[in-house]
């Protein structure tokens, strides 16, 4: 297996791939879900929930996009994955943070009394 693997980097066809946009455009992109993985560790109150729809909704977008370029690339379909799963999962803690009522939650309407 590493001899083939070798052989293939010695190829003409691994430096086609290695100095191409699907290589070094998907590598680049890691930095997002990279990121998102470490704002996992972080307090629930610094997630933006508008900004956590978005960054979900671009790499499920992205994810489709990946796979129907011919030829697929696998590498930027991994990357949106790792960061869609992210995302979500940072969607999740950002939801279950307002809904305990926590610091930054919608306010709670308080009706008037009303005598009939």
């Amino acid at each position: 297996m590493a001899s083939a693997f070798m052989n293939w980097a010695k190829s003409p066809e691994a430096r086609k791939y290695f100095f191409s946009t699907h290589f070094w455009g998907p590598l680049a992109n890691w930095g997002l879900p990279l990121a998102a993985l470490a704002d996992l560790k972080k307090e629930p109150d610094f997630i933006s929930g508008p900004m956590t729809a978005a960054l979900a909704s671009y790499s499920m977008v992205f994810m489709r996009f990946a796979w129907r370029v011919q030829p697929r690339n696998y590498l930027l379909f991994a990357c949106h994955a790792t960061n869609a799963t992210a995302q979500l999962t940072q969607g999740a803690r950002f939801i279950n943070y307002l809904g305990n009522g926590k610091k930054g939650a919608l306010p709670e309407i308080k009706l008037p009394d009303v005598k009939a």
